[in-house]
């Protein structure tokens, strides 16, 4: 048997079940090979696919065509009966069966922790009790977080169906348990540069690196310690569409915690005061603060989380000097932001650039 480490990230024309999305995009924008990953599952357990083709719109003699696309709504379609049908959410990926509504007993399994840190653990840890063909891990570092799959079992042509939507169930839930879209710091694959790379970077992140040991995504830690924001009538709701969570980014138009954050983001140099913030989103100060309050955050804490965002995508995603970065980040002087990086890491930024860039 070839070795798990040896296995190449897609055989053929396996490629994983997840869709690019972006406004740019023509509205058939998901390539057909995701469908045919599906279609290997059917295969496996030896079903016929036309009935769940034909609810997705999919054209049989449309399949085989290594350039036809498919739209976000087809598959999405394609892929939620064929988990019915086959009365297997994982399609076929494991050893055995994860009948339908397995994923869904995961995510009621992990909505009553109280932070999201705990939540993914409970995910990761209860996961190990679906199968044992791979296991889930969250790991923690000084700032990041990091969610990593290790393969215990050769998983052939579905391997890179089942690494990188693992990585898309479990990030789409923990977007959506705070309600927020979590920027991923970077992501890693056990396989050579796909011909879909730039798929994969809108899923995950620019960041991308390839020939990796494992099937990870790192973000920031800070995330960890957000208070999960859905009920159970929430998670009623997700449920009965819960793949959009997988297949697209996650969007937050409503929260003002994120509002804000993104209006943050989009600063060029320093960073808006409070009047300017309060401002632009026509309430006062007062309302402002009360509201986030409410919501978990201050604006001071996010206006550091932001700062520290923004220098930490700028170590680890480009070579500019330290002086750039921290004009980047919005700090005034190279100083004080070396001082307020030390503070919250513990490390300079020129030992956080080279502490990534020797993990690679």
């Amino acid at each position: 048997m070839t070795s798990v480490s040896s296995v190449p990230c897609s055989t053929g024309n396996t490629l994983p079940a997840v869709a690019p999305v972006a406004p740019s995009f023509a509205p058939q924008v998901v390539p057909m090979d995701f469908v045919r990953c599906i279609l290997l599952a059917y295969a496996k357990y030896g079903m016929d696919p036309a009935r769940a083709l034909s609810k997705a719109q999919i054209r049989p003699d449309s399949v085989q065509k290594t350039d036809a696309r498919v739209t976000t709504e087809q598959f999405e379609d394609f892929n939620w009966e064929a988990m019915q049908e086959l009365d297997d959410e994982a399609l076929g990926w494991f050893s055995r069966k994860l009948p339908w509504g397995t994923y869904g007993m995961l995510c009621r399994a992990s909505l009553g922790a109280p932070t999201l840190g705990i939540a993914l653990h409970r995910w990761t840890r209860h996961h190990r009790l679906l199968t044992d063909d791979i296991f889930l891990t969250l790991n923690v570092t000084d700032e990041t977080a990091s969610i990593e799959i290790t393969e215990t079992r050769d998983l052939g042509d579905f391997r890179a169906f089942c690494l990188l939507t693992l990585l898309r169930y479990i990030l789409g839930f923990a977007c959506w348990a705070i309600d927020e879209k979590i920027p991923l710091v970077s992501a890693e694959f056990p396989c050579a540069p796909p011909a879909y790379s730039d798929v994969y970077s809108k899923l995950f992140s620019p960041n991308l690196h390839f020939s990796a040991s494992h099937a990870r995504i790192h973000f920031s830690k800070h995330y960890l310690e957000q208070p999960l924001q859905r009920d159970e009538a929430a998670i009623n709701l997700m449920l009965k569409r819960a793949l959009p969570l997988t297949v697209l980014p996650y969007k937050n138009e409503h929260r003002l915690t994120s509002q804000v954050r993104r209006l943050l983001r989009m600063a060029k140099t320093e960073l808006p005061s409070a009047e300017d913030v309060a401002a632009l989103f026509n309430l006062s100060i007062r309302t402002l603060h009360r509201r986030l309050t409410v919501e978990g955050a201050s604006l001071r804490q996010l206006k550091k989380q932001v700062q520290m965002e923004q220098a930490k995508e700028a170590l680890t995603r480009t070579t500019q000097p330290i002086k750039r970065v921290a004009f980047i980040a919005g700090f005034r002087s190279e100083k004080s932001f070396s001082r307020a990086f030390h503070n919250a890491t513990n490390e300079t930024p020129s030992m956080f650039r080279k502490r990534l860039q020797a993990a690679k």
